[in-house]
């Protein structure tokens, strides 16, 4: 019901007028949102965060990167941004096919976090343009990234070692091969506004949790990070050199994990702010009271809410499953004014002036959509039994196709 009542007017009517306080708002709402989650795992659950390494300050420009002991990894760095209150603008690059998954599909995209599909000719330019939007230096962003693309099994760290002997690279034996190229793609992209980058190194006592373990509590008892603080510009930037610095890393990331199984902690172990059962319990009342309340307008008050649940979960599901993000008017001007300018100022040919305007128009076009779907969530409710009945056969086709 958040995504439902809230996105259409903070991930689509304010991204309009400006980006900045769309993702600002977002970051706060659903921010409280995603602490219930940091809540569960240590205050419900009883599980021990362990920190060691160096101690972070608050920065609130960083990429992260991380083992992938398991699938349930990134749940885990919610409890790191809790504590330095960057959790709502913490993005994490993940398996496009998660971007289709309902609801939480959803989430992840009006959370803006980046799909990949591992193939590196479809996933750089889509990279590429994404983090053309996260250059900002005020804008606060903490971006998650797990190089080595899948989580640890040991079949896979077999296959990864003959391809290490084949390659003539390092043998990790608690690790994947990294995958360099996309850490040198978003580093490269980045550095120049990054604060630091965190290179963290995760291990679980008793063992590894799935993710129903995580929800009923019965693993793990203990989660230990290791962080290790490098600042961005103590990292080169171009390719080669980057790539090296990571693969530096990894190795230095399996010591770790060697010296943990066989001392069951990690060096230079430190002390983290216990999180407040007060904002738990304050959280969790206002999250559960504005559930309440959206339940209720959509199933008991006017039928204008219903329109306007249905509208929205159209347009989610169209923006997830396409992709889709619009661009503020102005941004469009400007691109078709500098557009033109070089075009008269250059001698470009007319096939490549084409593809240019083609681009542009594509672009408006995509914002006049946006455009007239706001007007259509606050305008068009009187014909909203010709919605509901197009949802209602919407489902019929979709249970008929699943049977």
């Amino acid at each position: 019901m958040f995504l439902l009542y809230l996105s259409p007017i903070f991930a689509l009517a304010l991204r309009l007028l400006s980006v900045h306080q769309s993702r600002k708002s977002i970051s706060f709402i659903f921010g409280h949102w995603l602490a219930l989650w940091p809540y569960l795992f240590e205050t419900i659950n009883g599980t021990t965060l362990v920190f060691s390494g160096d101690t972070l300050p608050a920065e609130k420009r960083v990429l992260l990167i991380a083992n992938h002991r398991t699938e349930v990894d990134w749940m885990y760095l919610w409890n790191m941004a809790l504590r330095k209150g960057c959790l709502g603008y913490i993005k994490y690059v993940l398996k496009s096919s998660l971007m289709r998954l309902p609801i939480f599909g959803w989430g992840f995209h009006i959370l803006e976090f980046i799909p990949v599909e591992r193939n590196r000719e479809v996933d750089e330019p889509v990279m590429l343009q994404m983090l053309s939007s996260f250059k900002d230096p005020q804008e606060p962003l903490w971006l998650a990234l797990f190089p080595e693309g899948t989580d640890f099994t040991e079949d896979k760290c077999k296959r990864s070692q003959k391809f290490a002997a084949e390659a003539d690279l390092p043998a990790l034996s608690n690790l994947l091969l990294p995958k360099t190229r996309g850490f040198s793609v978003f580093f490269e992209a980045l550095h120049n506004s990054l604060d630091a980058v965190y290179d963290l190194t995760i291990a679980y006592k008793p063992r590894c949790p799935s993710f129903m373990d995580n929800v009923f509590g019965t693993d793990p008892s203990e989660v230990h990070i290791h962080v290790r603080r490098v600042l961005a510009k103590e990292i080169p930037a171009n390719d080669a050199e980057s790539c090296a610095w990571l693969m530096d890393s990894f190795q230095l990331k399996d010591k770790l994990l060697n010296d943990f199984s066989a001392q069951g902690q990690f060096p230079n172990q430190r002390q983290e702010e216990e999180l407040s059962i007060l904002k738990c319990v304050a959280t969790f009342g206002v999250v559960v009271s504005l559930t309440g309340l959206f339940v209720y307008l959509t199933l008991y008050s006017h039928s204008c809410f219903k329109v306007y649940v249905g509208l929205s979960f159209w347009y989610l599901s169209f923006a997830t499953y396409y992709k889709f993000r619009h661009l503020l008017a102005v941004v469009v001007v400007e691109e078709v004014l500098v557009r033109k300018e070089k075009k008269t100022n250059s001698c470009c040919t007319t096939y490549n002036s084409f593809l240019t305007y083609t681009e542009i128009i594509s672009r408006f076009y995509r914002f006049i959509s946006c455009f007239f779907s706001l007007f259509t969530f606050f305008y068009l409710t009187v014909y909203y039994q010709v919605v509901s009945f197009f949802t209602l056969l919407w489902l019929c086709k979709a249970v008929c196709i699943l049977q």
